[in-house]
């Protein structure tokens, strides 16, 4: 999704880039201005390999597992590709573990509780290794038109679970791509940057503001016990402030500096 929000700002901004992108799915970018691959772990489209012989950037948003599938797969020719600038990782949030609800920068120390997290760092560290112009980007919870707290409490699939201290960031999918924007011209390489919006604060607070918003009754809240074992447990057990002062300093202004903007917009636009 942060790829797409990417693409439709190149095209809005009317920049001179030409754009390709890949798919899990065999579905086809909707931008015409798109050139579409298909890729997933092993099996991909080989006009990938001659399209990245002379690009400039590359965002790299597939998730890892145990090793990543663009190191694994096109490592050679991207360290080959001398008119290569610029190469963005999108990270995760998830890296720093738990930190008890204190604030985290890009130098707390990463302690990871979930796979998920695991992974992402792992995969960090092998993109810091190579000579590739890498630049990370910690992404915290992503929100956007297409996928929200709204959306969710207007099919009943929300769970608020009673626990103090319980803090997360999140960032609108909007704000994601002008920070990788911003990155093109004023990142350095290895750079690390979180990507968050202002207000970090509990998810009971984001959905009790969701659910003024439609004029609803907020859902009841849950025991954590009561949570089944899987990634909505995980994401209890982590809780962190996560600080945007890097990206600032490179020149971001976030459209959205907290949740109540971001879902207000996305109320609007379907109201």
């Amino acid at each position: 999704m942060s790829a797409q929000y990417l693409v439709k700002l190149l095209i809005d901004k009317k920049e001179n880039f030409s754009v390709a992108g890949t798919s899990r799915s065999k579905i086809k970018f909707k931008e015409k201005e798109v050139k579409s691959f298909y890729l997933e772990e092993e099996k991909f489209d080989l006009k990938i390999t001659e399209y990245l012989k002379d690009v400039t950037h590359v965002l790299v948003s597939t998730p890892p597992k145990i090793e990543d599938v663009i190191i694994k797969n096109f490592y050679d020719i991207l360290s080959l590709n001398k008119k290569l600038i610029w190469l963005g990782y999108l990270s995760s949030t998830s890296v720093y573990g738990n930190h008890d609800g204190e604030w985290v920068t890009e130098n707390s120390n990463t302690n990871p509780t979930s796979d998920a997290g695991i992974n992402r760092l792992h995969a960090e560290k092998k993109f810091l290794q190579t000579n590739l112009p890498v630049r990370i980007f910690r992404l915290s919870g992503i929100y956007s038109k297409e996928r929200n707290v709204l959306d969710r409490l207007k099919h009943q699939e929300i769970r608020v679970v009673q626990m103090k201290n319980q803090i997360f960031s999140r960032i609108h999918v909007e704000d994601i791509a002008q920070t990788l924007w911003n990155s093109f011209q004023k990142s350095k390489v290895k750079d690390i940057f979180n990507v968050s919006d202002d207000m970090p604060c509990s998810y009971k607070e984001v959905v009790e503001y969701a659910s003024k918003l439609l004029g609803i009754e907020k859902p009841k809240e849950v025991s954590f016990k009561d949570l089944p074992e899987g990634s909505m447990k995980n994401f209890y057990l982590d809780s962190k402030k996560v600080s945007n002062q890097k990206a600032k300093l490179m020149g971001l202004q976030l459209k959205y500096p907290t949740y109540k903007e971001g879902l207000d917009s996305i109320f609007n636009q379907f109201n």
